[in-house]
């Protein structure tokens, strides 16, 4: 074969191989905006919680995010009617592995965690180490905060205080740092911003207050303040301030998970989620 066919040959082969498409769960990377700050954009699966996990795991694929904050009421799925609660069966563990390494979907967070017995929370953390989550929201009673630093410690995971809003205890950000000053550094704030907006506070104001213990946040929008009724509204368009949001993340060298959490039209709102995230992208280009 001459030199010049041979050399024609190779150079073809290698623009086939660089142009097919690669199997599901082998994707090459997109870099997205977000990252160059350390953060990582994804979605509670609450969000979807009319679903299962695995179709959860579509829908997050499909809006264009990576990561995702398991919760332990969801039903699993594909065939496996067990929920995603700490005490699932090894099987069940493998299967959700093989799922999101399908979707190239990491497994960030889990929760928000209460628990009936004093004891659950050591399976809590043995259940989060096994499926390799680095951080648990959770809601603990005061009277255990003392038994999770212990836990973040043993397991090297963090646990960060979600909010509900007001009158839930850990309503304000006042009241979860004095839950972790003097605990352990692995115990810092799940800062879900709507709910802030629901109890009538500046969600800018409240990061501020826990600046350097922010391991995680439940992103929202909301249309209206100081209302527990508020409904979420696409990322940029209602009360929340997200530019401001976002410009104080950015001073404050946030790294960590971003969650969407979009509790409103339920059995459609994929594309409310994907707007969003679009929104989101264009205001951290630009911030």
């Amino acid at each position: 074969m001459k030199k010049n066919n041979l050399l024609l040959i190779l150079v073809t082969v290698f623009i086939i191989g660089c142009s097919t498409t690669k199997p599901e769960g082998n994707r090459q990377a997109v870099t997205h905006p977000e990252a160059a700050w350390g953060w990582h954009l994804g979605a509670q699966a609450y969000t979807f919680n009319r679903f299962t996990f695995t179709e959860a795991l579509e829908k997050i694929d499909s809006a264009g995010l990576r990561y995702v904050e398991a919760y332990p009421q969801q039903v699993i799925g594909g065939g496996i009617e067990e929920k995603m609660d700490y005490n699932m069966s090894e099987d069940s563990k493998k299967y959700i592995k093989q799922m999101l390494k399908k979707k190239n979907i990491v497994l960030q967070a889990y929760g928000v965690i209460k628990t009936k017995e004093d004891s659950d929370w050591e399976k809590v953390f043995a259940f989060a180490k096994s499926m390799g989550v680095k951080t648990i929201t959770c809601e603990p009673e005061a009277r255990l905060l003392d038994h999770i630093s212990a836990l973040c410690d043993r397991y090297d995971i963090r646990a960060a205080i979600h909010n509900h809003p007001d009158p839930s205890y850990y309503w304000s950000p006042e009241i979860v740092l004095a839950s972790i000053n003097g605990r352990s550094k692995r115990m810092g704030a799940a800062a879900d911003i709507g709910h802030w907006v629901r109890s009538g506070l500046d969600p800018v104001a409240c990061l501020k207050k826990l600046e350097g213990r922010i391991y995680h946040l439940h992103f929202k929008d909301l249309n209206e303040k100081g209302n527990k009724k508020a409904h979420d509204v696409h990322w940029g368009t209602g009360v929340n301030n997200v530019p401001g949001v976002i410009a104080e993340l950015k001073r404050q060298h946030f790294k960590g998970m971003i969650a969407a959490e979009y509790e409103y039209n339920w059995d459609n709102n994929m594309a409310d989620v994907k707007k969003s995230v679009e929104n989101f992208r264009s205001i951290v280009k630009g911030n």
